[in-house]
């Protein structure tokens, strides 16, 4: 999939909106989150997540309670979004396991994303360090949503190897502080 046009997010600017749409497996709505693109570097295409924003799935929403940097990657079946120490809650990197990676441009200056989530996550935190989350989810849809064998097996290397990668501080999973790779991306979306 990463050597598909649809992959890439083509003609897009610096400031244009960008709605990451995602859903699950079978095809019903999750998340839905606004943004500004910023620019890209050799991890992927950053797109920033101002606080104010109104984020919503089928059954929640709210407002954002501050900013964030979402990374959609040149390859890998990921995303990954960036929080730093104005966020109150206790995450700092939040990486959805992620495939289907697709830009959808709309009209000039706006575009969407769209992914299916595959439910694992992997998150480093202030008080519990790095952790894979949704594994009973992840099992649940398994079955319920009848995942293929090949994305199953897939999704779990992918899981293994992101939660390496950020446990060890691999760029671009190197942290949030002010030399951070994420750091530069926000001070760009603050500017």
């Amino acid at each position: 999939m990463s050597g598909d046009a649809s992959r890439r997010p083509g003609a897009l600017q610096p400031g244009d909106l960008v709605v990451a749409r995602n859903r699950k497996w079978d095809g019903t709505a999750h998340w839905v989150v606004p943004g500004r693109y910023l620019g890209e570097d050799i991890h992927g295409w950053w797109i920033f997540q101002g606080r104010g924003e109104f984020c919503s799935r089928p059954g929640a929403a709210f407002y954002t309670a501050s900013d964030a940097v979402l990374l959609v990657p040149r390859s890998g079946e990921y995303v990954a979004t960036f929080y730093d120490d104005t966020y109150p809650g206790d995450f700092r990197i939040y990486v959805d396991l992620a495939m289907a990676h697709e830009w959808k441009p709309i009209k000039p200056g706006v575009a969407e994303f769209h992914m299916i989530d595959m439910d694992l996550d992997v998150i480093r935190s202030v008080h519990r360090d790095v952790f894979i989350d949704d594994e009973d989810e992840f099992d649940e849809h398994r079955v319920t949503m009848a995942y293929p064998d090949d994305v199953v097996e897939s999704m779990r290397q992918e899981c293994g190897a992101l939660y390496q990668a950020v446990f060890t501080k691999q760029a671009p999973f190197d942290g949030t502080g002010p030399s951070s790779t994420c750091a530069e991306w926000f001070r760009k979306g603050r500017a």
